[in-house]
């Protein structure tokens, strides 16, 4: 079993900050590992062989931070000798240094999550892979970039996140959706046997509270349509699509940058859900296609007039159209008196909203939406005759 010493080099000049560094011992023969841990030598303790904080506040944390990094250090030296022990296999010390080394490269959160969000691109979870990709950025700006370890994550730590994210005005629900994905990629490297589980999460919230209505009225759909935006394009476009989405039946926006021309035929579009792989029909109304002749034929295989350019990143390009349309919803929504914060997916609850008002049963707006959350509900669809669902989406259009 190798034996692991934590040591201190002092500087060669008087009152200036030595290094801290490890001594690896097995089967007589010592390697060092040298650490970027630098402290005055009034803050090493030579006969405990550790940092001791000094009395000023700031200095004081970080030596108290530091002491937690030396003895996760020591911790992870242990692990991998343990380890190389299990495996019944002579080693050499310096195969100890180098799978610490290995391990700092491989196992840091930043790197760990780089590499996971690599393999679900591979795998086919591009959206799954854009979720990890927010998380991870938003982490990054919360350390300013400066990396951690798996398993130097804490309660504190993760604690300390939730308050940033509450400083900058996020909601419990925003905040969750981050933290959420990051316990998923700690509990990955504890599945993996990376780390042991400190339980880092218990004390930060990563539920979902009940969502903030997102629906308008019908009166304001209607005050929505008939603005006169025929100065300002931009305005245009973007109420455009939103009263597209509306007239689709709260179509989902990635949905309608991604229909094809080749979705709509006799009269009807049969397209797929990116989200779920449902495939939904929905019929072309003359209203919709009102809309749609007010632009050029779009140039790309795509219908509608949102990624409009041949040979571009196509999510990029619709994420980016995606932002300039809320923006300028909000302004839209200043217009016709509406406080809600006006996006694109508000539409789709609106749709669900008049749905029911209009007294359509439940089971229709589900088909109308292709929601597939519950297995039951899934099953009675099954069977529901589009035109229902087409007639409930023709009383909707009807009252705006």
């Amino acid at each position: 079993m190798a034996s692991i010493k934590v040591k201190y080099r002092p500087s060669a000049i008087a009152d200036r900050e030595g290094t801290i560094y490890y001594q690896i011992i097995h089967e007589r023969k010592v390697r060092q590992l040298n650490t970027e841990y630098h402290v005055l030598p009034d803050e090493w303790d030579e006969s405990r062989s550790m940092v001791t904080p000094g009395q000023s506040g700031e200095r004081r944390s970080f030596i108290l931070s530091l002491r937690d990094r030396i003895r996760w250090d020591v911790e992870r030296l242990t692990r991998i000798g343990k380890r190389l022990d299990a495996e019944g296999i002579s080693y050499t010390a310096d195969e100890v240094v180098d799978e610490f080394r290995r391990y700092a490269g491989e196992y840091s959160l930043f790197n760990f999550m780089e590499g996971l969000i690599v393999k679900l691109k591979q795998n086919g979870k591009t959206r799954t892979s854009e979720t990890y990709r927010a998380a991870l950025n938003s982490f990054k700006k919360f350390r300013k970039e400066e990396d951690i370890m798996l398993d130097c994550l804490t309660s504190e730590i993760m604690e300390a996140y939730e308050a940033w994210h509450k400083q900058r005005g996020n909601s419990p629900n925003t905040i969750s959706f981050y933290t959420r994905i990051l316990r998923a990629v700690y509990n990955r490297a504890v599945e993996e046997d990376i780390i042991e589980n400190r339980n880092p999460f218990r004390h930060v919230y990563t539920g979902v509270d009940k969502t903030v209505k997102r629906a308008i009225a019908l009166v304001h759909v209607k005050k929505i349509k008939a603005l006169d935006l025929s100065l300002s394009p931009s305005l245009d476009y973007a109420r455009d699509m939103f009263i597209m989405s509306f007239y689709l039946r709260g179509m989902s926006f990635i949905d309608m940058a991604f229909l094809k021309k080749t979705d709509l035929k006799h009269g009807y579009i049969i397209y797929r859900r990116r989200k779920t792989g449902q495939q939904l029909t929905i019929e072309w109304t003359p209203e919709m296609q009102a809309i749609l002749d007010k632009y050029p034929d779009n140039p790309t295989q795509y219908l509608l007039p949102i990624i409009k350019t041949n040979g571009i990143n196509e999510r990029c390009a619709y994420r980016n159209v995606g932002y300039n349309i809320n923006h300028n919803l909000k302004k839209i929504a200043g217009m016709v008196g509406i406080t809600l914060p006006l996006t694109m997916y508000v539409a789709r609850h609106s749709w669900a909203s008049a749905a029911k008002v209009k007294g359509i049963p439940l089971s229709v707006i589900s088909e109308g939406m292709g929601h597939d959350s519950e297995a039951t509900t899934r099953i009675y669809l099954a069977s529901l005759d589009t035109s229902v669902v087409d007639k409930a989406n023709s009383l909707i259009l009807k009252s705006i």
